[in-house]
């Protein structure tokens, strides 16, 4: 069954060609012009990935974005804009978009993320898949790979796809130091190469996740000049259940 991709973006001819692009290479696209019709198309359908444009009239992308993952919903999310600005592309990053892409922007571009992302929420649902059990405690979190979920004292925490792979990643590697770049690497497809400065990004977002009562507590150090590295204080250790 073909995946679904929503495009929501203004501009009516981009959004017909990116569609008929989709759609040529496999996909089957819908698309909206504003935050009302992505409301209306989401009520009516499930999608694999929103295509999320941030200068939009109304309520503009990056509010749309923060609004979708605060409800729970950790579809995919590629934002564009034409601003340009590095500042667009952080604060769409902290709210827990999974990726971006600046205007003009190539379909083949676009479609090689796409299928990028998707690749990797595809795996994900077979995360640890090398360790002896699936569920991972520490502290008191509860990791679990075969549920794709991620709890604190039985209450279940929203991840993206990005921030979930990320955490998979250094839990598999834990006492284990990380550079940027092997991260960058282990999360990333090969037709793809982010920014490392997104790892940083993904880190942050992790660790506010991750936080005990205890705010001394870290359990994803930074390494200066290197990266970071999974622990948990104190020396207790985190076992699989």
């Amino acid at each position: 069954m073909a995946q679904k991709i929503l495009i929501v973006d203004d501009d009516m001819r981009l959004r017909q060609m990116v569609m008929r692009y989709l759609d040529e290479n496999g996909f089957k696209s819908s698309s909206a012009a504003n935050a009302n019709e992505m409301c209306k198309a989401i009520q009516r359908d499930t999608f694999d990935l929103y295509v999320l444009d941030i200068n939009l009239p109304g309520e503009d992308g990056l509010r749309i974005c923060q609004r979708i993952r605060l409800s729970g919903d950790v579809t995919p999310i590629i934002m564009v804009t034409a601003r340009g600005e590095d500042i667009d592309r952080i604060i769409g990053l902290e709210l827990g978009a999974d990726d971006y892409l600046p205007k003009p922007f190539n379909p083949r571009e676009l479609l090689a993320r796409i299928r990028s992302i998707l690749r990797r929420g595809s795996k994900s649902h077979h995360v640890l898949h090398d360790a002896a059990n699936l569920t991972f405690i520490f502290g008191s979190f509860e990791f679990d790979g075969r549920a794709r979920q991620l709890s604190q004292r039985g209450k279940n925490i929203s991840l993206t796809t990005n921030e979930f792979a990320l955490l998979k990643i250094l839990i598999q590697c834990k006492g284990q130091v990380l550079s940027r770049a092997e991260l960058t690497g282990r999360l990333h497809s090969r037709d793809y190469t982010p920014d490392q400065r997104d790892i940083d990004m993904l880190v942050s977002r992790l660790r506010k996740q991750l936080q005990e009562d205890d705010p001394s507590v870290t359990y994803i150090q930074t390494v200066l000049g290197v990266g970071y590295v999974f622990i948990e204080p104190g020396g207790q250790e985190a076992h699989f259940a």
